[in-house]
């Protein structure tokens, strides 16, 4: 079985493969003093309590945007699982043909969910919105060209900004709001959350389709932790909460392959 782990800046999501099938999920919160002990513990602990044997684990594939962290996932791999783990970073076979100024710059994790929708959808033009931490765009055309993205502050970001930077402001449940207009505090701010997030989603893609793509259809992928929050909108083709676990899968076995 194939260990997949996403370490984000807030949580570190987690899976596990048989074969092309995801077994197991999980998540845990992102600290950067985290040892490589404690993670150990912590995964082998989630394995059996989910009927899976620790020593099942044959590989293990790590995709990171938290550099503090490479350390302890890299020695917690070696010492809990015996597997030097595959790393998603520049100079491995992706499929896919970057065109950032500096290819690097480009979060491993947004290469990974265009590694699985490009798979998903082969010689199909791509908008891939992931809805975490950060909020990203990413174009990806038909030919495998990933094109570029657009950064925005996630929905939890924004909502501790307006908790954290005004005087009366309280920190709310994200949720989609019953009505637009909210009637308190709290529900005026859920209600900015999401209208505005979704507003953002929709203009921006239909951006992207007229000048990444000459107005030609464009498939619009939703994931990421708070892509559900948007499900009924009419705002993504499909929501795909574990395609940047799926793209990890297919870039380890890309690159297994290859060697």
């Amino acid at each position: 079985m194939l260990l997949t782990l996403d370490v984000g800046n807030s949580q570190i999501y987690g899976g596990v493969f048989d074969g092309e099938t995801l077994k197991l999920k999980f998540r845990k919160t992102s600290k950067t003093d985290v040892t490589s002990d404690e993670l150990g513990v912590f995964l082998r602990g989630v394995l059996r309590e989910s009927g899976l044997a620790p020593d099942s684990i044959k590989d293990a594939a790590v995709c990171s945007v938290v550099p503090d962290l490479a350390h302890p996932v890299r020695n917690c791999c070696l010492k809990y699982f015996g597997k030097e783990p595959f790393l998603l970073q520049p100079g491995v076979k992706t499929g896919l043909n970057i065109k950032y100024k500096n290819p690097a710059e480009v979060g491993a994790d947004r290469i990974a969910n265009a590694i699985a929708a490009v798979h998903r959808h082969p010689g199909k033009n791509l908008i891939l919105i992931d809805l975490g931490t950060a909020t990203t765009f990413c174009a990806v055309t038909g030919s495998g060209n990933y094109l570029g993205g657009i950064i925005l502050p996630g929905l939890r970001i924004s909502m501790e900004a307006l908790a954290t930077r005004t005087a009366k402001l309280p920190a709310v449940e994200i949720v989609r709001p019953k009505e637009l207009l909210g009637r308190t505090t709290a529900d005026s701010i859920q209600a900015g959350l999401f209208y505005g997030n979704l507003a953002a989603i929709r203009t921006i893609s239909a951006a992207l389709k007229t000048e990444c793509f000459d107005s030609k259809d464009a498939i619009v992928i939703g994931t990421g932790g708070f892509s559900r929050l948007f499900e009924g909108e009419r705002a993504f083709a499909e929501i795909v909460p574990d395609l940047v676990l799926e793209g990890l899968a297919l870039a380890f076995r890309m690159n297994a392959e290859q060697d």
